[in-house]
């Protein structure tokens, strides 16, 4: 049996099974608020490849598909506003809303794992 590569294991995963996308996107995310931000480009460049696509993404959200492959390379350093631009889209279309959460702590200590990212269904309303 051929060797699949890990970018197309998780792609078949995506497909089959949507719990894990909204859980792959929901780690991606969770991984850049808490600090590990070259994870979280490569698992949201994962799910973006599994499902939307830089091309359609781009078109989306007007930004060069190009331009979105490089950001979320090895080198890449996404603006904020193109980061937020991306999230609200992925969200948007995966059925996800993301809430980020602040746990009090106390003085003095920092958290292993500052935020926690909580997903509920979108609650669009119907056109």
């Amino acid at each position: 049996m051929p060797t699949k590569s890990f970018e197309e294991l998780v792609q078949r995963h995506v497909a089959d099974d949507p719990r894990f996308a909204k859980a792959l996107l929901r780690e991606g995310i969770e991984a850049m608020l808490g600090g590990d931000v070259e994870t979280g480009k490569a698992i949201l460049r994962n799910y973006i490849k599994a499902t939307v696509g830089f091309e359609e993404l781009g078109h989306a959200i007007r930004i060069q598909p190009k331009s979105l492959i490089r950001m979320f390379g090895a080198r890449g350093n996404p603006q904020a506003r193109n980061l937020f631009s991306i999230i609200g889209h992925l969200q948007e279309r995966s059925g996800l809303q993301l809430h980020v959460t602040l746990a009090a702590r106390p003085r003095g200590k920092s958290p292993t794992r500052p935020r926690k990212l909580r997903a509920s269904p979108s609650r669009r309303k119907a056109a």
